[in-house]
């Protein structure tokens, strides 16, 4: 069977309830375009019945491919296992809760062959959310930029059109702890934003404590700043200690120095005790990634493959 022109990726983790809906609206999408098209459906170890609504789509549309993986491993790590075994020629990626439209999947075809870009993707037009939680993401994906010599594009979405040699590229990268928004960015190749409008759901599988470990999963992997800035801070607190030391030493000769204070032993004893032991932390959060990358260990373990087209676990 000849490699189809289009494959479109997503991963599944509690989606039984949006399956038969996405799938229907990305046949129609992938139909438009081309009869010869691939849906990858890898099932992220989904407690759900999200694997036994994939494998009867697959019965019924041989266009769909089931990647099962032996457990979960996380939303981008699936998404990864997806691409690597996508054998379109251009492969859409996008989640599957339809929060994205697989219709977007004509805008993004069109602009890719006006604009000549290996990727185009989707921007929120706008963030979901009030103005201060606005505000903060805002003010956070600012300050995370800054650490980073190739910044991520803010509020971008899953969904993207991409060439094959551009998601060759991508897969190549063969880090096990992910960041697929910084891995994009990184890659490099012409890449095209389209404004989008994403649906969203009340409910949200990402919480706050996900959030913030994501966040500095990211900063970990793209940017060694953080090191730098420990070395600035002990070097302004070497600083500032030989001045006081300085001011100390001037007092005492002149006699301007009673009684210690205990109330200043305590702030500078507290305040360099948290100082240190944040550097500390800073520091192990990158020995962790060192630990974690050199046991070469896959980011995923594929269980079963189901599809016409079957390629290595």
């Amino acid at each position: 069977m000849s490699a189809p022109a289009l494959s479109i990726v997503t991963s599944m983790y509690q989606s039984a309830r949006f399956l038969p809906d996405f799938h229907a609206r990305c046949t129609a999408a992938a139909r438009a375009l081309s009869g010869a098209y691939e849906i990858i459906l890898v099932n992220d170890g989904s407690p759900d019945g999200s694997l036994r609504v994939a494998l009867d789509l697959h019965e019924r549309d041989p266009h769909v491919r089931v990647i099962d993986l032996s457990r979960n491993f996380g939303h981008q790590k699936a998404l990864m296992t997806g691409l690597a075994h996508a054998c379109g020629q251009l492969i859409f990626l996008i989640d599957c809760d339809l929060e994205e439209d697989p219709e977007w999947l004509s805008r993004f075809h069109d602009t890719m062959i006006t604009s000549g870009a290996d990727v185009v993707y989707g921007v929120q037009e706008a963030r979901k959310g009030g103005w201060i939680e606005r505000t903060a993401v805002h003010m956070l994906w600012s300050a995370f930029n800054r650490m980073l010599t190739h910044p991520i594009p803010v509020n971008a979405v899953t969904a993207r059109l991409m060439t094959s040699r551009y998601v060759t590229a991508l897969v190549g990268h063969q880090e096990r702890e992910l960041c697929l928004a910084g891995l994009w960015a990184i890659t490099g190749f012409e890449q095209y934003p389209i404004r989008v409008r994403k649906g969203h759901r009340n409910e949200s599988g990402y919480t706050v404590r996900k959030r913030i470990s994501a966040l500095a999963n990211a900063i970990a992997s793209f940017s060694n700043r953080p090191l730098v800035y420990i070395f600035r801070v002990g070097v302004a607190v070497m600083a500032l200690s030989v001045a006081a030391g300085a001011i100390l030493l001037y007092q005492s000769l002149s006699g301007g120095i009673g009684v210690p204070g205990w109330a200043s032993i305590m702030v500078s004893t507290w305040f360099l005790g948290g100082l240190i032991i944040f550097c500390i932390g800073v520091i192990g959060m990158y020995m962790a990634r060192i630990f974690t990358e050199i046991k070469q260990r896959p980011y995923t373990i594929v269980r079963a493959e189901y599809g016409q087209e079957r390629d290595s676990a």
